[in-house]
């Protein structure tokens, strides 16, 4: 393959090859950096415009199995259904191209980026924009802007750009952006949680305190600043803008001639708009009002509806794109002049909150999560290891296992619409990541996996952070510990240019109205996640700062709400499991194993508990359905270790001794002799007559005396003394 362009970024070398390939695409990229090969391409359908005021973009990432030399696993040999990476690949390139397309742009027009060759060091989903970018860029469309990503992590404590795979996993912040030379675009933040040990050693009174081993570590979120945050933007937005530089000034000379396309004129009657701002104003108002989008959408119909009784020879088409002119002016007028939003609001005022904890009974632990007109009821189950879900990446080795999902479902009832529930759609799938990368961070799982579903039962306005407020009160009506307490909220922006304002937890309507959609989730000193897609074209580092600290003073407000809703919580104690974690010095495991593992099965069996031991270190979980069961398999293993041990005996053939009748089965009894030794008194040898049933002649706890009467391996047969 023939190169056309080298670009040298930070840490990473991208070489371009442009038309060599794909070429009745009508814009297609081959890039490789390291021994990773993408094409992507770029097709429209000029043939066709859509006439609805949006912009018909499909995007699809798609990871090919021989890029990195697999056979597809499962009974069809060959790819299907796109993973979840790679629809959440998919979102980001589209989220990030769409502002580059013209105004008024309406033809269908699909990118496809193709991973063709991976290694394990690559950074696929920046690759794929910067990919997609450049296919874009030098097409017969009308672009003449690139986009590129770059991705930030902290090693260390040192930031990082373009990181590898490898340092990506081992930091404790992943913020990847997306930019022209001129604005920031799009963000997608997140921290990693990680344990740190305590300076000081504290040795568990059951270990030997000569081990001197230091097992109290505490985990914390890594939740950064806004004041960190901003600086580290400044220095990404700096980089973003050179790369841009570098990718226009060098892709330009394979820019094809551009094609003449007629763009939708999207002409307002301002005819029909003076006559419904002058006559019809109050009906506008009064819709504005209407929270639900449904309710509003009803509103504003029978506005429209009226208006034609009365004008006849209306387009009802034009008129809908008038009475929507006036209702947006509206909402960002009142916002702008007087402070005061569609529902009455002040700009930094977070909607009314409630919060009902384990509203289900049988499940392990639930959460109703209200504010103003959207509620989200999250659901938690807890699993152990084996129930995590299975999953494998393109560049990893072997499957890996994620033990803690957020499913988050939005059916068409929560905002009124007569839609059936079908399969997890790409927006879904966001959402739930969103909430996911949020709540993450504050978790230690050891061993478990935990499930929070997400039900959206009405939406006006940010259901993804009910998530995360509803996902954090059901870790806690668990009884799951977190390192710290996140909530999330919703921030929006109106502006005309000169002025503009911020907006606190915003509704549906200032969403779809307004200029920015910014979503924050994080403690009162940090933030674990965020989401940020502009509908501007840009937005300013200062204005930027202002959003975090509005956004911190309002989840500070829903913190507050939740700490008192969770000092209300009642556990489900009767459906949820409860588990316990301690250390016991290593040399006691034997014990408390006991012979071929009868004295774990025993405790097992008897608490109804599952029991994990570390033979190194000496960690043992305990794990059961009740809280009663776990708490006596603990104070059980802990009698074992605290009893002075009795010293073996060496047993002989012929020794009588005292034993107690451990107990009887069917086939005769099994004696414990004095060192804690077990021992078989077959039936035949119980009595010197014959005895038809053992329980007639023996009971359990009785003191009988024996006889060793022979050894058959580490088995001792006694006989009756």
């Amino acid at each position: 393959m023939k190169y056309d362009v080298t670009v040298d970024l930070i840490n990473r070398e991208e070489k371009y090859s442009f038309g060599e390939v794909a070429k009745q695409a009508n814009g297609a990229a081959w890039l490789r950096s390291g021994k990773t090969v993408i094409l992507a391409t770029v097709v429209i359908d000029e043939t066709e415009i859509v006439k609805d005021d949006f912009l018909p973009l499909t995007v699809q990432y798609i990871e090919k199995s021989y890029a990195a030399g697999k056979i597809p696993g499962g009974f069809f040999k060959r790819e299907t259904k796109p993973s979840d990476f790679e629809t959440l690949t998919s979102r980001i390139v589209d989220r990030s191209l769409r502002p580059l397309f013209p105004k008024g742009f309406g033809y269908p027009t699909q990118v496809t980026i193709l991973v063709l060759s991976a290694d394990k060091e690559s950074d696929l989903q920046v690759l794929a924009l910067n990919a997609a970018s450049a296919a874009l860029f030098v097409s017969d469309i009308s672009i003449d802007k690139s986009v590129c990503a770059l991705r930030v992590v902290k090693v260390d404590g040192e930031l990082v750009l373009n990181p590898t795979l490898s340092q990506l996993n081992s930091s404790t912040l992943d913020l990847y952006l997306s930019g022209t030379k001129d604005d920031l675009l799009m963000i997608e933040m997140r921290t990693i949680g990680s344990n740190e040990f305590d300076n000081s050693l504290v040795v568990d009174p059951f270990m030997d305190p000569t081990l001197g081993m230091p097992i109290v570590e505490m985990h914390v979120s890594n939740a950064i600043s806004e004041d960190e945050l901003i600086g580290i933007f400044e220095q990404a937005q700096e980089a973003l803008s050179q790369n841009n530089i570098k990718y226009e000034e060098l892709f330009a000379p394979y820019k094809r001639e551009c094609l003449s396309l007629e763009y939708k004129a999207h002409n307002i009657n301002e005819e029909m708009v003076d006559f419904v701002r002058t006559t019809h104003m109050p009906e506008i108002k009064s819709a504005m009002n209407q929270m639900a989008k449904s309710e509003r959408s009803t509103a504003l119909r029978a506005l429209r509806k009226n208006i034609l009784k009365t004008n006849a020879s209306w387009d009802e088409v034009e008129l809908k794109d008038a009475v929507e002119k006036v209702k947006r002016g509206q909402v960002r007028t009142q916002i702008l002049d007087e402070n005061i939003r569609a529902d009455g609001r002040t700009l930094r005022e977070v909607r009314p909150i409630s919060i009902s904890t384990n509203v289900l009974p049988s499940a392990h632990s639930s959460c109703l999560f209200t504010r103003g007109e959207t509620q989200a009821l999250v659901v938690l189950t807890i699993g152990g290891a084996k129930d995590a879900q299975m999953y494998e990446s393109l560049t990893d080795s072997g499957t890996q296992n994620e033990h803690f999902m957020v499913h988050y479902n939005f059916p068409g009832f929560s905002v009124g619409e007569a839609s059936p529930i079908t399969g997890v759609k790409r927006r879904e799938l966001g959402h739930g990541n969103l909430a996911k990368r949020a709540l993450e961070p504050i978790l230690d799982l050891d061993s478990q996996t935990i499930r929070l579903v997400s039900e959206v039962l009405e939406s006006n306005g940010s259901s993804s952070m009910a998530t995360v407020c509803g996902g954090y009160m059901a870790l806690r009506a668990a009884d799951i510990e977190t390192s710290d307490i996140v909530a999330g909220i919703a921030m929006g922006m109106v502006s005309d240019g000169d002025r503009y304002a911020i907006l606190s937890d915003i509704m549906g309507l200032e969403d779809h109205d307004g200029d920015l959609d910014f979503k924050v989730t994080g403690s009162k000193n940090g933030i674990t996640a965020m989401q940020m897609d502009i509908k501007l074209g840009g937005i300013s580092l200062d204005v930027l700062k202002e959003v975090l600290y509005q956004a911190k003073e309002g989840r500070a407000h829903i913190i507050d709400i939740m700490l008192e809703a969770e000092t209300n919580i009642e556990l489900n104690d009767g459906v949820l499991p409860n588990s316990d974690f301690f250390h016991i010095n290593p040399s006691f495991i034997g014990d408390i194993i006991g012979q071929a593992g009868k004295t774990i099965r025993e405790i097992i069996e008897k608490f109804e508990v599952a029991i994990d031991i570390d033979k190194k270190d000496g960690k043992v979980k305990v794990t059961g359905k009740s809280k009663s069961g776990v708490e006596g398999a603990r104070a059980h293993i802990e009698g074992i270790i605290n009893t002075p041990k009795v010293a073996k005996i060496e047993y002989k053939v012929g020794d009588k001794y005292k034993g107690i009748v451990k107990k009887i089965v069917d086939f005769g009894a099994f004696i414990e002799l004095p060192d804690g030794t077990d021992g078989l008194l077959h039936i035949s040898k119980v009595s010197d007559q014959r005895v038809e049933k053992i329980s007639d002649v023996l009971s359990e706890g009785e003191e009988i005396g024996v006889e060793i009467l022979e050894f058959k391996g580490n088995k001792i047969s006694l006989g009756r003394a």
